[in-house]
């Protein structure tokens, strides 16, 4: 009798009151999602796609072998959307998808080298001068904010810098992208990753130096 009745419980279950850091417009999304509403579904993929993308081809050789890890991390979104209790972000349970399903291809290519392993080192990452304690820039290329063409720019920086994100190592790539790119804390992308806190601070240091010095080569560049 339980069984049954529990069987016929709906879908579109409420939320537990320990829903975490679940946000009301998460809640407002899986409910659509669950309803099946394909024009939430083709806004969520929008929204991520390309991110989870950039951070499973950190883990996988090619750029085929990450589309098909986003594939299967989209299809079992789709299937595992029930299951969803909200205890984390909806973008954090994606992404924790995405980087599991990325690790197992990874391990079956004998590819997979744990971030943990490398770049452990606490010793000053970047010119202490040119970032905060936190690893965000002081101050940008000066033609950033004195060039009246600036945002005519804008789509090419995004560009530029998306190609020097993509030449970083992969631990870096990875970090830089969860944190600048999707918006996590620092403490998730740690969870995500398996990395600690030092760890992650070093990667993401040594990333947005890197990006700034290509970035300052374009914009400081004669014109």
């Amino acid at each position: 009798m339980g069984n049954r009745n529990r069987a016929a419980e709906p879908a579109s279950r409420p939320f537990p009151a320990s829903a975490g850091v679940a946000s009301e417009t998460d809640r407002a999304l899986l409910e659509r999602l669950r309803r099946g509403d394909e024009q939430a579904f083709e806004a969520l993929v929008d929204r991520h796609h390309e991110a989870l993308r950039r951070v499973a081809r950190t883990f996988v050789p090619t750029a085929a072998a990450a589309d098909d890890v986003v594939q299967e991390t989209w299809l079992a979104v789709m299937c595992g959307l029930d299951r969803f209790e909200g205890r984390c972000a909806l973008r954090t349970w994606i992404f924790r998808i995405l980087v599991n399903r990325a690790r197992t291809h990874a391990t079956r290519d004998a590819r997979h080298v744990p971030f943990s392993a490398i770049e452990q080192d606490e010793g000053p990452a970047v010119d202490p001068a040119a970032f905060d304690a936190d690893g965000h820039w002081l101050s940008v290329p000066p033609r950033l904010e004195a060039d009246p063409e600036a945002s005519v720019l804008a789509a090419e920086l995004r560009r530029h810098i998306l190609l020097i994100i993509d030449a970083l190592a992969p631990a870096q790539r990875a970090v830089i992208t969860l944190r600048d790119l999707v918006g996590f804390e620092s403490e998730d992308v740690c969870s995500l990753l398996h990395i600690s806190e030092g760890n992650q601070r070093v990667l993401l240091h040594r990333a947005r130096a890197r990006v700034r010095a290509g970035l300052a080569e374009l914009v400081e560049a004669p014109g």
